[in-house]
């Protein structure tokens, strides 16, 4: 079956004190953005689908793609189920060929979202997959999340074997409403005790030196998704303001393009991630 690819990349950040960046994607445009900057700046890259994301792609089509973007790029590329919180639904897109997956049962009692990642990763490890989980909870927008305690997340990789582990430390899904607040101390007080890569989500809207300070602090994973989204919408509708009457797609689908390649080429930079692929 051989070693899973997510799993080397996350280790070999952690190692070398850089950040993979996990770029959501949304459309065939968007997956080529990322893939074709990723590869121009020799960078390892994960491409995050959500649920609905998976359900618009359809996972089969997605699959596909994985294999084609991994024949076609010579960098190192892994496609990652991001925020699943039906066990079920991610235990099935496992089965169907997809190795790197989070369960996310943050919002669940302790006890019972060791009890879920357990199940998920002793299903995921017959499939070679490898499963990310979050303890805390990240919030979103204005709404703040609960805080991941240092302790607590020394027992839940223990409990869990999870390959990986997103932390809250202030971040939110989505943009900041105001100046983020980071507690780099509690970062780095849970890399000290735990010893697999760490993730930060709520990536978006972050300065550069708080990301940065991040990845100095233990981060080995970055999410990065509301950014991408307002860039390729921005560059739409800049390219319609200009030209009202364009009906052909790929006109005003290459202006989203080229907006959105400016974010991922500045993340790739600020992760560290450049000329490691």
């Amino acid at each position: 079956m051989g070693e899973n690819k997510g799993k080397i990349i996350l280790q070999k950040a952690r190692k070398e004190g850089f950040a993979v960046p996990a770029f959501n994607i949304y459309n065939l445009e968007t997956m080529q953005v990322v893939l074709e900057t990723a590869a121009r700046m020799q960078s390892p890259v994960m491409l995050a689908t959500t649920p609905s994301t998976v359900n618009y792609f359809g996972h089969d089509f997605l699959l596909a793609l994985a294999e084609k973007a991994r024949e076609r790029y010579k960098i190192p590329v892994v496609f990652h189920l991001d925020h699943f919180q039906d066990k079920e639904e991610l235990k099935k897109y496992i089965k169907a060929g997809f190795s790197s997956g989070m369960i996310d049962a943050s919002r669940s009692p302790y006890t019972e979202n060791v009890e879920i990642v357990k199940e998920v990763v002793s299903f995921a490890r017959g499939y070679g997959s490898v499963v990310e989980a979050e303890l805390g909870n990240v919030g979103r927008g204005e709404q703040k999340g609960t805080l991941t305690e240092p302790g607590e997340a020394k027992g839940f990789v223990r409990e869990t074997g999870v390959d990986s582990l997103a932390v809250a430390i202030g971040t939110v899904h989505g943009i900041f409403k105001g100046k983020p607040n980071l507690d780099f101390k509690r970062l780095e007080e849970i890399s000290n005790l735990v010893d697999i890569p760490l993730v930060l989500h709520g990536g978006s809207g972050l300065s550069d030196n708080d990301l940065k300070e991040t990845i100095k602090r233990g981060i080995s994973k970055i999410n990065i998704a509301t950014e991408l989204k307002e860039a390729f919408t921005d560059g739409l509708k800049n390219y319609f303001q200009e030209n009202p009457e364009e009906n052909d797609l790929r006109h005003y689908m290459e202006a989203g393009k080229k907006s959105m390649e400016k974010v991922v080429a500045e993340k790739i930079k600020v992760c560290g991630s450049e000329g490691r692929g």
